[in-house]
């Protein structure tokens, strides 16, 4: 896999930050988990549960020889999601990214989860415009 960088620009590779100083291409020859400077959420990003699953999953791929604690913390907010989500495409897709997940698919998984911003993102605009209405609007 090629990957071009620009100058200044960072790439996660295996638990290991990279900061290039000028434009440059790099070849991935290997099997290696990585991560591109723009995809890397900050942790005041994480502010939906969709975000913060992407934030955990985050974490296990850049730092790979201790996914433990993120392991834990990656099962108990997937289980929560899975006991309040009713969207059949939410459902489906936090059964895809468990599967990733439980392969060490995280680049992959992380790929999925950005797919279902959108979907959360209109599920939370649903909800805060049936919170907006009055019950004397809807009677």
């Amino acid at each position: 896999m090629k990957i071009s960088l620009r100058a200044g620009e960072r790439i996660y590779i295996n638990g290991a930050v990279l900061r290039v100083d000028r434009k440059v291409s790099v070849e991935l020859v290997n099997d290696v988990m990585f991560l591109l400077e723009g995809q890397v959420m900050q942790a005041s990003d994480a502010t939906t549960a969709m975000r913060q699953l992407y934030f955990i999953v985050q974490l296990m791929l850049m730092n790979p020889t201790d996914v433990r604690d993120a392991a834990a913390l990656y099962g108990q907010h997937h289980a929560a999601l899975l006991a309040v989500c009713e969207s059949r495409e939410m459902l489906e897709g936090l059964a895809a990214i468990d599967e990733l997940v439980g392969t060490t698919r995280y680049f992959e998984a992380l790929k999925r989860i950005r797919a279902l911003f959108p979907v959360e993102q209109a599920i939370l605009a649903d909800l805060a415009g049936a919170a907006t209405v009055s019950p004397f609007e809807a009677a």
